[in-house]
């Protein structure tokens, strides 16, 4: 059966995986792009933005292993965008512009559905109400046998962690403490029971932790 994977999700020392303050220009809330300063320098994210240099470290190698095998993706709602409750504005279409990154079926978590929205590179949004085993399933179908990943937020993930429905989970531990935002960690004592846990710091201060499912 596919594995189902989470990647790059950057967490500061006080476990909060994203900032109090969502908005339309501030997709992070507060917290800005601190969390991900580790992530833009790499070689990985600039081919994504189209620029051919980078850096080729530690970091590189946890952030490119964010696509390969992956057949969908499963979001929440404000992973997608900023509103809130019944969609007001059927003409925003995500932060990525016309083309997104992911190249897949992405299944956003809402509870209020609304038609499919088809990018280029294909990309389609599908927007559903379920539970986090329904959604499984539906991407599982979509992806073809590739695995599926758990983009995020940190509310989305911690509620596929609760279910016991993740295999891989890489968390980079960002040197900066928010004090307010989304934690990731909560309501999932004894977590690591469930998985082989290791860790790797870089000189940058940023500690990836993977947590891959014991066999």
């Amino acid at each position: 059966m596919s594995r189902v994977r989470v990647h790059n999700l950057s967490v500061s020392l006080d476990g909060f995986a994203t900032g109090a303050g969502q908005r339309l220009d501030a997709p992070f809330g507060h917290a800005g792009t601190r969390l991900h300063e580790w992530f833009f320098p790499t070689r990985t994210f600039r081919a994504m933005q189209g620029e051919a240099e980078g850096t080729a470290g530690v970091d590189d190698v946890f952030a490119a292993a964010l696509t390969p095998g992956i057949g969908a993706e499963i979001m929440g709602r404000n992973k997608f965008g900023p509103q809130r409750g019944p969609w007001e504005d059927h003409e925003w279409r995500g932060w990525w512009g016309p083309n997104p990154p992911f190249h897949t079926p992405v299944f956003v978590l809402t509870h209020h559905p609304r038609p499919s929205l088809e990018m280029e590179g294909g990309t389609t949004f599908h927007f559903i109400d379920a539970t986090p085993k329904e959604a499984l399933r539906r991407a599982r179908e979509a992806a073809g046998g590739l695995d599926v990943r758990i983009g995020g937020g940190p509310t989305t993930v911690r509620e596929f962690l609760a279910e016991d429905l993740v295999d891989h989970l890489h968390v980079a531990v960002v040197p900066i403490v928010l004090g307010r935002g989304e934690r990731l960690w909560d309501g999932l004592e004894g977590l690591e029971e469930r998985f082989e846990v290791e860790s790797v710091a870089t000189p940058g201060g940023v500690t990836h932790l993977t947590f891959t499912r014991s066999r």
